[in-house]
């Protein structure tokens, strides 16, 4: 089963313009796909900075989405509790580089799922699996244990 990190969430909103190994990843993986809030709280974020920004239309696009992202992965949200802060903290403790990364990998570990992210590297050293979904990048799409 995976956590799907916000730039793969996001490269959906491509529609047929998406990164190809996004788009069969969505396809092969289907019901275990899992979304962390932290992913809400990142791509809320992208929205008020366009809000700001005066974009409002794009903002409004992006909420539409966003919405509909929300809909389609409401029994697949998964929250950073107590269990998972305890994981965090020890990970940070190594290390405090992308904290809000490492809570994502806090809570892959407590659930044993892989992350599928584009930022390899933000992951790297938790000892979390890793997917990079995407054809376009020079590494391959596979799977790795770190």
């Amino acid at each position: 089963m995976y956590l799907v990190d916000t730039n793969v969430l996001s490269e959906r909103r491509k529609g047929r313009k998406a990164d190809p190994g996004v788009e069969e990843f969505f396809r092969h993986a289907q019901e275990e796909v899992f979304l962390p809030v932290q992913v809400a709280g990142e791509i809320e974020g992208g929205i008020e900075r366009l809000r700001q920004r005066g974009d409002h239309p794009q903002a409004q696009l992006l909420e539409g989405w966003f919405r509909s992202m929300l809909a389609e992965f409401s029994d697949h949200v998964l929250s950073f509790d107590l269990d998972s802060a305890r994981i965090w903290g020890i990970l940070i403790g190594v290390n405090e580089q992308h904290s809000i990364d490492k809570q994502i990998a806090a809570i892959a570990l407590l659930h044993d799922l892989t992350i599928v992210t584009r930022n390899t590297a933000h992951f790297s050293g938790t000892g979390a699996r890793i997917l990079n979904p995407f054809f376009s990048d020079s590494q391959t799409n596979r799977s790795t244990d770190l």
